[in-house]
């Protein structure tokens, strides 16, 4: 898979240079990233190192999860090696803007101020969604089975309002995200509401064996890889594109998601069918 991964990206390259060329009238193309990378043969890559199972620390220290394995797909289809560099949330467009790193897979989701700053070529990798934490004795199969009851939040957070009205929970606000756990471990709340992917990495952390992430999750949230915006059209962010497209009509990221234990996503398994091969 991995030479049939390559040489598909090397074509894929070399279509996204003549793109590039052909955008050149509208938006000088100067590729300085681009060129850098492959003179240097090296991609600095920007990571997350806190947020399990996407990206973190084994054991021994190496970086490890499913963005890290992405990352090193991008390096590999490029021909170049690849430096990982650990970056957070708050600072992962800063970095990108002053070139400390060359791109970004770091659990960003696709905003439309986002993309002012950093370019984020489609189609997105990923999406997160609303879930919930409850604890498995109770046995919760659909949002349904919340009606009329307590559940845990944080203030501010967008689907707090939303679980309301649509399932008529009773939301128990807390000023962070720790005290909402908390609760939810005292029991006085029956589940957490919150992002899946935090969900998710609470639950691979091991320290929370009895609870489950039980739904569907809802209300898609997409995450975005970024590069230089201004490569976003040029070959940078051609290729890009063209990363991502495959690791959908592949299946590699479905295939990821079950290396790493992450819930699957029917996200994921609709991309695949939108761009899998017609001729079986």
């Amino acid at each position: 898979m991995k030479s049939l991964l390559k040489s598909t990206l090397g074509a894929l390259a070399l279509s996204a240079i003549g793109t590039a060329a052909m955008a050149a009238g509208h938006a000088a193309c100067t590729n300085d990233v681009w060129n850098s990378v492959m003179e240097k043969g090296k991609i600095v890559i920007g990571v997350k190192a806190d947020y399990k199972p996407w990206g973190f620390r084994d054991e021994s220290g190496k970086l490890v999860g499913m963005e890290i394995d992405m990352a090193m797909d991008v390096a590999a289809a490029m021909g170049v090696e690849a430096e990982l560099v650990p970056v957070q949330s708050s600072n992962r467009m800063q970095f990108l803007e002053q070139g400390k790193i060359d791109m970004m897979i770091a659990t960003m989701s696709d905003r439309a101020d986002r993309r002012e700053i950093v370019g984020i070529p489609g189609p997105n990798y990923y999406t997160s969604g609303t879930n919930i934490m409850a604890p498995k004795a109770l046995g919760f199969e659909k949002w349904e089975d919340l009606r009329g009851k307590k559940v845990c939040g944080k203030q501010g957070a967008f689907y707090n309002s939303v679980v309301e009205e649509r399932y008529g929970v009773e939301i128990v606000a807390f000023t962070g995200n720790a005290e909402a756990k908390q609760a939810l471990r005292d029991r006085k709340c029956t589940a957490w509401v919150y992002d899946d992917s935090s969900i998710g990495s609470d639950l691979s952390s091991g320290n929370w064996e009895e609870f489950e992430m039980p739904l569907d999750s809802e209300d898609d949230n997409p995450w975005g890889l970024a590069v230089p915006l201004a490569e976003q059209s040029c070959v940078f962010g051609n290729f890009m594109s063209g990363m991502q497209y495959n690791w959908h009509r592949s299946g590699r990221l479905i295939e990821l998601e079950a290396k790493w234990g992450i819930k699957p996503t029917a996200y994921l398994k609709k991309q695949a069918d939108t761009h899998s091969d017609w001729i079986k």
